[in-house]
């Protein structure tokens, strides 16, 4: 931690005025006292000490609502990302940008980490539209107005980029300096991947559905719906063929004609519950007011 506050204190302009918060997601080594120590020394240090780990999209949700700054910067602990970069970012968050996201264009990872990482965010580009290279990266710059519209939990701090562009704040991206790690290890496992599927699916609905859950409820149960319906008129079809016209044995206790039962009422279900879904939505945005900062200009 001392390193880093040092590293993090040398890049800053002594002449603005800024405040560091360490946030403590439940570690078990020495940091706490490391930056009990750094705070003794300096009063514009903070620390945010937390029970037990909570995961990295909580600690940023903490730490943002302690923000008061009028931008934000946040890196992770472990010295990979550089704090000389914090620069760079303010930079070009002064030409107008509401979020400037840091790009790992040489990362110096292991190749388990490397290709996962490239195929996420070569899918998450092209879903999302956000023509960025790394939405992971944790070195990230924001003005107020965007972090104090955030919430985020689970493992939602991989689409924070996705999620304020979602909101119509302006993102973009510059190459940062990326070191090899020396000290903590790597919690990544190949368990993130199917987490970060689910997350994905999360995010996607947050974004695009959670204003018009119908549109996506009411979709996939019609498409069911019709799927089953199809299925049992061609057995119907089949079954009046055979007993009048074609005089053959046949079968009612068959399968298929379950499973065309099973999508129909499935079908019906899912669609009831898009369009209960939309009628809660409804009633919840009758005095639903709209944040000034989502207003471009006034009148």
């Amino acid at each position: 931690m001392i390193p880093l506050y040092n590293e993090i204190k040398e890049s800053i302009n002594s002449n603005l005025s800024y405040e560091v918060i360490f946030i403590d997601d439940g570690s078990t080594d020495q940091s706490n006292d490391k930056i009990k120590y750094i705070i003794s020394n300096n009063r514009r240090v903070t620390l945010i000490s937390l029970k037990k780990n909570y995961g990295k999209s909580n600690a940023l949700n903490i730490g943002f609502k302690h923000a008061d700054g009028d931008t934000v910067v946040t890196m992770d602990a472990d010295l990979q990302d550089d704090p000389k970069e914090i620069n760079n970012l303010l930079l070009r968050l002064d030409e107008g940008w509401d979020v400037v996201s840091g790009w790992k264009k040489k990362r110096n990872d292991p190749i388990s980490k490397t290709f996962p990482s490239k195929i996420f965010n070569t899918i998450l580009r092209w879903m999302s539209g956000l023509k960025i290279h790394d939405f992971n990266c944790g070195l990230k710059a924001y003005r107020s107005k965007v972090i104090k519209s955030l919430n985020i939990y689970g493992g939602l701090h991989r689409f924070i980029p996705y999620l304020v562009a979602s909101k119509g704040f302006s993102v973009t991206e510059v190459a940062v300096n990326h070191r090899s790690r020396e000290f903590g290890y790597s919690k990544y496992g190949g368990s993130r991947m199917f987490k970060g599927f689910f997350d994905f699916l999360s995010v996607l609905f947050i974004t695009k559905y959670s204003k018009r859950p119908l549109h996506i409820f009411g979709f996939i149960g019609f498409f069911l719906f019709i799927l089953g319906l199809v299925i049992n008129i061609i057995l119907s079809y089949q079954w009046i063929l055979n007993k009048y016209y074609l005089d053959l044995p046949y079968s009612i206790d068959r399968p298929l004609l379950f499973l065309g039962v099973l999508f129909i009422i499935i079908g019906i279900q899912i669609f009831s519950i898009g369009f209960i879904a939309e009628l809660i939505v409804s009633y919840l945005s009758k005095d639903e007011k709209i944040d000034k900062e989502t207003i471009k200009s006034e009148y």
